[in-house]
């Protein structure tokens, strides 16, 4: 109660009139009533407005640490089934894919360590949170080929948002549209590879409407890899007024997807694309279905729209069936969950002064039932039935002040969290257990503009990262040998997180090479403690505390136009990761129970070098027909697979090609394009499944999962304007 009186007497003092000015794009944002409000002149990418970094509305240039936006011309030609064909080419970001769109996404080592959906980076999907109040993500939801861009925030952000100590994620439905249209999408490729579906989109005076359609065919590279799914989208923005917006943001999920397990080293030199005998025998594999509707009301008042209030409420009821080796699991969750954020721009001590403050509030509950699993059929025993509950409030504030006017600004965030997680068991009501958590996250950062379009920046802040429901799982080796339902020995991890960095556009105008040259370095220094590493027993993922890692790393990304219509890009990430202090209890190659000291060790599935190069090529072929040739590669030194770094994987090297025309002629527009993966068809390890199975030898242990082999695909796009 003390942080919401204290919240509401920040909104009060902060009232006194200030200078705001929106500026019309006369490119990419053709509209000036989107879901974010996005109003500006394009000038160059660090004039992009986005949200996710400051939860207001900045350019990229004067927010003071590492933020960068994916674009839909970089992607739409794409074959956008997962994550990683989005966003591989963002600088620090590492993408592990399992299968299908199964990844792993880490950003400066957080989220290493999910062996299933995402963890330690908060997802969310045009605003409204995919992460579940304890943090875990499953990306079913999101449809690659409907959206209309990205925001990646690299880094700590537990100062505004809940458990995103490595940053956040926001995809962003295509809704910059100023007129009406109907789209055909369609990809096909290897593995019986279908992507189809319908786009429409209707606008009128003071409104626009989207909804798309689309289902997902692919049998995979590995047996027992497949994934079917169907994917609705439906947004509807109205605009009562200039100042106003009401949004309607819903999406429907129905989807399979099989497992085909992670396998040994043995199994892996003799055929790296075998599946786990036992994941097609007990027919390991997930069944979703999932709904959600979210509303999004945004209002600016005041001279010069000096002050803005956001007001965002959604639901979702999500039927989950999934399998293990042994049990057969049915889960239904209940979600809620709102936001309501002010912002006033308004002068102090006669100084341009920002004030964001709000408050966030994340609610599931839901009953777990697992049967004994049989072949991938239920049985009749039951084996456990359980009710979950989680929520999650938060309290954040940002102030930005401009200490020297147009170049210095200081910026201020802070956050207090509270997450509660309940787990009462249905059948033996003595094993019910609850676990809370709760810190104040605070951040202070300075960006110094060095020109209109260079700046640097440095931060220094807390993060906080509760352990999940599925990581609270207790287990017989726990303190209370496992009587309770939530492990009690497992803590938060939390972290200090250091950065300093410049990012900037150099323009060389007049010059028919070398035009322009965007760039950002960024080096990082993260300390965590109790940081939460998983561990595998008998196929079951269980977790644990490592107590002290150092993380010290270094972002590097250079994008530059050598000749009209090229670009080069080039990405470095160096990354320095180890235990200061771990001490864990494992076992033996005999199966006894033994601590080890794992100090200095380096911290597993995170290569120490990754570079990414990228060459683009758009030559205008004749009138009204553009061209597109994309070659990207990427190189990742070894990782280990485990905190003891017995095993390693090797580094690895991969290339793709991508060739593309696109016709435009006043209504219609086509697009056709031809893409190889892996071209050189080169093994490597795709997936670590870390700290598997440390009851086995470590010959027998189940580490690895395969990256894809060379692969083709085709993609035909036609749309109508009208």
């Amino acid at each position: 109660m003390k942080y919401l009186i204290l919240l509401l007497f920040c909104l009060f003092i902060n009232s006194v009139p200030v200078f705001c000015q929106d500026e019309d794009d006369e490119e990419e944002y053709e509209s000036k009533k989107e879901i974010t409000d996005t109003t500006h002149k394009k000038v160059t990418a660090l004039d992009e407005i986005v949200v996710t970094g400051t939860r207001s509305e900045k350019k990229i240039i004067d927010i003071p640490f590492s933020v960068f936006r994916v674009n839909k011309k970089e992607f739409i030609f794409g074959r956008d089934l997962n994550a990683k064909d989005i966003l591989q080419d963002v600088p620090g970001l590492f993408i592990q894919t399992r299968y299908g769109s199964e990844v792993r996404i880490s950003i400066r080592g957080f989220g290493t360590r999910s062996n299933s959906g995402v963890r330690g980076i908060r997802i969310l999907q045009d605003g409204i949170p995919e992460s579940e109040p304890d943090g875990e993500t499953t990306m079913d939801a999101i449809d690659y080929t409907s959206l209309g861009g990205v925001e990646v925030v690299k880094g700590n952000l537990s100062s505004l948002y809940p458990n995103s100590p490595g940053g956040v994620v926001n995809f962003l439905s295509d809704l910059n549209f100023t007129k009406n249209f109907v789209k055909l999408v369609s990809i096909s490729g290897e593995y019986n590879l279908f992507q189809g579906g319908l786009r429409a989109g209707l606008t009128g005076r003071n409104s626009k409407f989207f909804i798309s359609h689309t289902y997902k065919s692919y049998t995979g590279f590995r047996p027992h890899g497949a994934e079917f799914m169907h994917l609705l989208n439906i947004n509807y923005i109205n605009y009562p007024d200039k100042r106003t917006s009401v949004a309607v943001l819903g999406n429907y999920i129905r989807g399979l997807i099989r497992f085909p397990g992670a396998l040994t080293r043995e199994e892996y030199n003799t055929d790296p694309f075998q599946a786990y005998f036992q994941a097609v025998a007990s027919d390991i594999r997930r069944i979703t279905q999932k709904g959600r509707i979210g509303l999004k009301y945004k209002t600016t008042w005041g001279a010069l729209n000096k002050n803005e209030f956001e007001l965002n409420g959604y639901g979702s009821v999500k039927d989950l069936q999934y399998t293990t080796n042994t049990l057969y699991y049915i889960k239904y969750k209940y979600t809620a969950g709102t936001t309501i954020r002010y912002t006033g721009r308004h002068p102090l001590f006669g100084a341009d002064n920002e004030f964001t403050a709000g408050i966030d509030y994340n609610f599931v509950t839901g009953p777990l039932t697992s049967y004994s699993n049989y072949a991938g059929n239920k049985e009749d025993e039951l084996q456990s039935q359980n009710t979950e509950t989680q929520y999650n409030a938060g309290v954040f504030f940002e102030n930005r002040y401009n200490i020297i006017k147009g170049k210095l600004y200081l910026h201020l965030s802070g956050r207090y969290d509270k997450l509660s997680i309940s787990n009462n068991d249905d059948l033996f009501g003595a094993r019910n257990s609850e676990r809370s958590f709760s810190m104040f996250t605070p951040k202070a950062a300075l960006n110094y503009k060095l020109t209109s379009t260079v700046s640097a920046y440095t931060s220094y802040g807390f993060g906080f990262d509760t352990p999940s429901a599925a990581e609270l799982e207790n287990y017989p080796l726990s303190s209370n040998a496992g009587f309770t339902t939530l492990n009690p020995d497992i803590n938060p991890q939390t972290s200090n997180n250091f950065e300093i960095g410049i990012k900037g556009n150099i323009i060389n105008r007049g010059s028919r090479i070398f035009k322009k040259a965007l760039f950002e370095f960024t080096f990082f220094s993260t300390i965590v403690k109790d940081e939460i590493v998983p561990f595998i027993i008998s196929d079951r993922v269980y977790y644990r505390n490592a107590a002290q890692t150092n993380r010290l790393g270094l972002e590097c990304g250079v994008k530059i136009e050598p000749v009209e219509r090229v670009d080069l890009i080039c990405n470095y990430t160096f990354t320095d990761f180890k235990y200061d202090k771990y001490l864990a209890q494992t076992f033996d190659s005999t199966g006894n129970l033994v601590e080890i000291n794992y100090q200095n060790n380096r911290v597993p599935a995170v290569p120490q070098h990754l570079f990414n190069f990228i060459l683009e090529g758009e030559p205008e072929i004749v009138r009204n027909l553009e061209g597109l040739l994309i070659f990207d590669c990427d190189y990742a030194t070894r990782m280990f697979a485990d905190d003891k770094n017995t095993e390693s994987t090797s580094p690895y090297f991969f290339a793709n090609v991508m060739a593309g025309l696109q016709f435009s002629k006043e209504h219609f527009n086509i697009q056709l394009s031809a893409g190889l993966k892996n071209i050189f068809d080169k093994r490597y390890i795709g997936f670590i499944n870390v700290n598997a199975n440390p009851e086995l030898p470590v010959g027998s242990r189940r580490y690895y999962e395969p990256g894809e082999p060379r692969n083709y695909y085709l993609t035909l796009n036609m749309s109508y304007k009208f």
